[in-house]
Parts: structure tokens; C-alpha cells; sequence
């Protein structure tokens, strides 16, 4: 149980174990980033998963010289388009069934949020849910549930992820040189996870807000 239960830390926070991971498996973490960034991206079950902070993290060791940022990008960009479209098909053949009932994990409050989404930015949400945890795993679902065309999404799912992977890479790439960043790297890893995770704080205190009025 304990061994379950610090795979499990590791996998949630592998942002903040990546140094060690590097150090262990080397090219393997490659194959390890993608599957996360997969998973992130392409499973409604699994939006707790690392994004930004973890795609930050691994420029921020390839701006150190332990990974090479042309792969890391390459990886990473192709592991968020596909996690996209695997998700766009689970929402288009599966999406109705499944949301069906509130579940432990495919909240309706998430579908909600990502269909408001969808009302004020229309096929855009796509590209802007690059940059919203929890959005940035249910807006593809969504648009495969909406019956949303194919290759408009393609477009979308395309355009939103290079934006997405080469903005926080570089800017984890950039920033990594500094050494205030290497000396408090742990810190600054988790200043990002929490300004990812601030517009759905924001949300919910608007929202509990609102139902108290």
C-alpha cells in the first residue's frame, strides 16, 4: 500500500520529482512526459493530472543541460494533439452515455464550465482551453459531444497546442537560465501550479457566490 501510495505521489507530482526521474531513466523520460501530457490531455478521468508546471519543469532542466528541448517540444506537442483527438472521439462515441450521471471523476460542473466556454468563444475554446486546467481536458470532449466538424476541431486542437506547448516550454527554457530559478526550483514549480490551477479557484468562489445571493 505504501509502494501504491508513493507511485501515485510521484505520478500526480512528477513535476517535482522529475530531476530524480531524469537521473534514473534518461531518454525513457521522454516516453514517461508523453504518456503524462497524453493522459492530461486526452482522458476526461484524468484532468488532475500535470500540464503546464510539468511541460515548465522539463525546459526548465533542458535550459540545465539534462534533456534536449527540440525533443522535449516535439514530444510534449505531439503527445497534446493526440490527447486531443482521442478525447474529441471519446466525447463523439461515448459522450452522452457518460454524462449521463455526475460521477467521481466527469463532474457536471466541469461539463458546465466548458459549455460556458464554448457560449462566449465558440470553436475558439479549444485554443483558449489550452491555457485552463480542467477546461483544457473536457473542452475536447465537449466538442466531440457538440458534433463539432472534424477538421474544424483538428484546426483548433492544432493551433491552440503549439501555442500552448511552445509558450510555457520556452518560457520555462528562457526563465531556467536564471539563477534564482535553479536555486528555487521546487518553489517556482509550485508558484506555477498555482497560478494554473487560480481561474478555477476564482470560478468556484464566484460560483458559491452566486448561489449564496
Amino acid at each position: 500500500m505504501e509502494m501504491f501510495s508513493l507511485f501515485l505521489d510521484v505520478f500526480l507530482h512528477l513535476d517535482l520529482y522529475l530531476g530524480t526521474i531524469i537521473r534514473q531513466y534518461g531518454v525513457f523520460t521522454y516516453i514517461i512526459l508523453f504518456i503524462v501530457i497524453f493522459l492530461e490531455t486526452g482522458l476526461v478521468v484524468t484532468p488532475f493530472l500535470p500540464g503546464d508546471s510539468l511541460i515548465f519543469a522539463a525546459a526548465t532542466f533542458a535550459a540545465m543541460g539534462n534533456m534536449n528541448i527540440f525533443i522535449l517540444i516535439i514530444v510534449v506537442l505531439i503527445a497534446a494533439i493526440l490527447g486531443d483527438a482521442v478525447n474529441y472521439f471519446i466525447g463523439n462515441k461515448l459522450g452522452n452515455k457518460l454524462m449521463k450521471k455526475d460521477g467521481k471523476f466527469i463532474k457536471k460542473s466541469y461539463i458546465d464550465k466548458t459549455h460556458g466556454f464554448y457560449e462566449k468563444y465558440g470553436g475558439k475554446t479549444i485554443i483558449i482551453a489550452r491555457f485552463v486546467p480542467i477546461v483544457r481536458t473536457f473542452a475536447p470532449f465537449v466538442a466531440g459531444v457538440s458534433n463539432m466538424h472534424y477538421k474544424k476541431f483538428l484546426c483548433f486542437n492544432a493551433i491552440g497546442a503549439i501555442l500552448w506547448v511552445f509558450l510555457v516550454s520556452c518560457s520555462g527554457y528562457f526563465f531556467g537560465n536564471i539563477k534564482f530559478v535553479q536555486e528555487h526550483f521546487t518553489m517556482v514549480v509550485l508558484a506555477i501550479i498555482f497560478i494554473s490551477i487560480l481561474p478555477a479557484i476564482v470560478g468556484i468562489i464566484k460560483e458559491k457566490s452566486l448561489h449564496k445571493a
